[in-house]
């Protein structure tokens, strides 16, 4: 079973920023799309954007650009999403996902990930 170990969710104030960890088995990292997912509650799960390992800029979701970006740290085989300026329609439950393979930034929907996170909560209060 291929673990995905999630960090830095939280609660903060409008127009506030946070920024999310997942970090994943070494091997799972160097060979894996990795991607961020998140989910409001009565809502359905919400691509948020895409990196690659060969491929140095993300694919992020046009309504976020701008906002929030996502970078890899090879060294640590960690993956990190940055969220800036956060309103309240940012809460959610965030998730990490991977899939091993490649065409990364055609993956953006929750079918194009066989492994994940176990979410952690974002809050954006007014």
């Amino acid at each position: 079973q291929v673990q995905l170990v999630e960090s830095g969710g939280g609660s903060v104030q409008a127009g506030g920023a946070l920024r999310l960890s997942c970090a994943a088995p070494g091997y799972t990292f160097r060979t894996s799309c990795m991607a961020w997912f998140r989910q409001a509650p009565g809502k359905e799960r919400e691509w948020i954007a895409t990196t690659s390992s060969i491929i140095a800029t993300p694919n992020v979701a046009n309504s976020l650009q701008g906002r929030f970006t996502t970078s890899r740290d090879n060294d640590n085989n960690q993956l990190t999403l940055s969220m800036n300026n956060l309103t309240p329609e940012d809460s959610g439950i965030y998730y990490c996902a991977a899939d091993p393979g490649g065409a990364c930034y055609s993956r953006r929907k929750s079918a194009d990930f066989r492994y994940w996170g176990q979410g952690t909560q974002v809050t954006v209060s007014s």
